[in-house]
């Protein structure tokens, strides 16, 4: 790799607004505040998502299907299993 031309790979938590889960990863995102928290003794940078696997519908079990004409009774009869 070239040196200077590349973003900085640290580890990064991500924090769900609406859950308040949390997940460390590692991340070239730069947090728009300054805002940290300490998790097992180390501080690392914090970025707040609205959205994340905690709290997304579809990874919840809560998704529904908004049927508009028919389309989706249409479709399962078209491509649905036998």
């Amino acid at each position: 790799m070239q040196p200077g031309i590349h973003p900085e790979y640290n580890e990064v938590v991500f924090q769900d607004i609406s859950t308040g889960e949390t997940y460390v990863t590692r991340s070239t995102i730069k947090p728009k505040k300054a805002e940290t928290i300490t998790l097992d003794g180390k501080d690392y940078p914090l970025v707040r998502v609205e959205v994340s696997s905690a709290s997304h519908p579809f990874y919840t079990g809560k998704q529904s299907l908004v049927d508009t004409e028919g389309r989706v009774e249409k479709f399962r009869q078209k491509y649905g299993r036998k």
